[in-house]
């Protein structure tokens, strides 16, 4: 059996793939994986678990003006070609696709081939490349019940978001797993694989205030570290609370679990992929989503979550150092509303969505087959 994947651009596209095969990889009749895209993302995570790469453009479907739309047609009509003949050497069983515009090209190429596609939509409000599928989509998987209303609902199920084995892991002590100390609650601060800057600002100008009393874990991206590093210390007026601030820029799989484990709060962006992690360990949440002019789908997805109760939002244009102490200090210090959110997102937690769309693929790949 062959398995196509396709849907990358961001770790909340690539992760959810990565999901997959991982539960893929437990049949006893593995099938053969595939990767499209214009570039592999994490080329050596593909490689770990056995899945080929196979190239191929896409243009991007850009909602704002940009001379690089014109150019982009054409790379779209590029992709198009290229997938019709890729997708016809090695003719895939079925295709997993998790939406964004790198899957356009093989979208629409399975259809013409008459490949069968299983889709998922992991925001509040699909995306135009589902959107596109959604008519010839064999089965298609949604994350928040608000999504199931665009599509058809005999083919619609709500599984939530396939998350990777690492992001899974428990720890019966994860704050020595982290080599920090049991002495004040962990806030783990993350914006994502590219970081914040609005987020990153704000929790540099709050440290005086935040520090005597909370350790802090601030995830800042790769870019941005060595600078928040150097101004970090300029800030922390007190050297000895040096200590209780730590900076990193990425952080493997691993280590995010122990810090969902470890945390007392978690500050955020709207990532679906994020949100659910967030949800199986159970911590309460300070959702401070990407700006509706910049991303359309944060918003929606921060809200949608919060209504949970597992999380409160706060929109990036309110956004201040005291608004933010202090909406860190009423949940911390306020014992059963931090319970009540923690049950919550608990309670919004889908941790097998990786194991019902693999299930799915199998079977749609053995009527292929026959």
């Amino acid at each position: 059996m062959k398995i196509a994947f396709v849907g990358g651009g961001t770790g909340g596209h690539f992760y959810p793939l990565i999901a997959v095969a991982e539960a893929l990889k437990q049949y006893p009749h593995q099938p053969e994986l595939f990767y499209f895209g214009p570039e592999p993302y994490e080329a050596n995570t593909l490689e770990k678990l056995n899945i080929k790469f196979i190239w191929c453009p896409a243009g991007k479907l850009r909602v704002y003006f940009s001379i690089q739309n014109f150019f982009d047609i054409f790379r779209t009509i590029t992709g198009i070609i290229v997938a019709v003949w890729k997708l016809y050497v090695i003719y895939p069983d079925v295709i997993f696709s998790k939406g964004s515009y790198t899957s356009v090209p093989i979208l629409l190429a399975a259809r013409f081939l008459r490949i069968p596609v299983v889709i998922h939509e992991s925001d509040a409000v699909p995306g135009r490349a589902n959107k596109i599928a959604k008519k010839f989509a064999r089965y298609i998987a949604v994350s928040y019940p608000e999504a199931s209303q665009y599509f058809d609902k005999e083919k619609t199920a709500l599984i939530g978001i396939p998350l990777r084995q690492a992001v899974l892991q428990k720890y019966e002590d994860p704050l020595s797993v982290l080599g920090i100390p049991n002495d004040l609650p962990l806030i783990y601060v993350t914006g994502g694989s590219s970081g914040a800057e609005r987020i990153n600002n704000i929790i540099l100008r709050s440290l005086d205030e935040l520090l005597p009393h909370y350790r802090i874990f601030h995830q800042t991206g790769n870019a941005l570290k060595d600078e928040l590093v150097l101004t970090a210390r300029t800030l922390i007026t007190d050297s000895e609370l040096q200590s209780h601030y730590y900076v990193q820029g990425t952080i493997p799989p691993e280590t995010v679990s122990a810090l969902l484990e470890a945390s007392s709060l978690v500050i955020t962006r709207a990532g679906s992929t994020t949100l659910s992690e967030i949800a199986f360990h159970g911590r309460p949440s300070i959702i401070i989503p990407i700006p509706e002019d910049i991303s359309r789908d944060q918003r929606t997805n921060a809200y949608a979550y919060a209504r949970s109760g597992a999380a409160s939002v706060i929109e990036e244009h309110n956004l201040t150092e005291g608004l933010l102490t202090n909406e860190i200090n009423t949940i911390i210090g306020a014992p059963e509303r931090w319970q009540k959110m923690s049950l919550a997102a608990k309670s919004f937690s889908l941790p097998d969505a990786a194991e019902k769309v693999a299930a799915t693929l199998i079977q749609i790949g053995v009527e292929h087959e026959s």
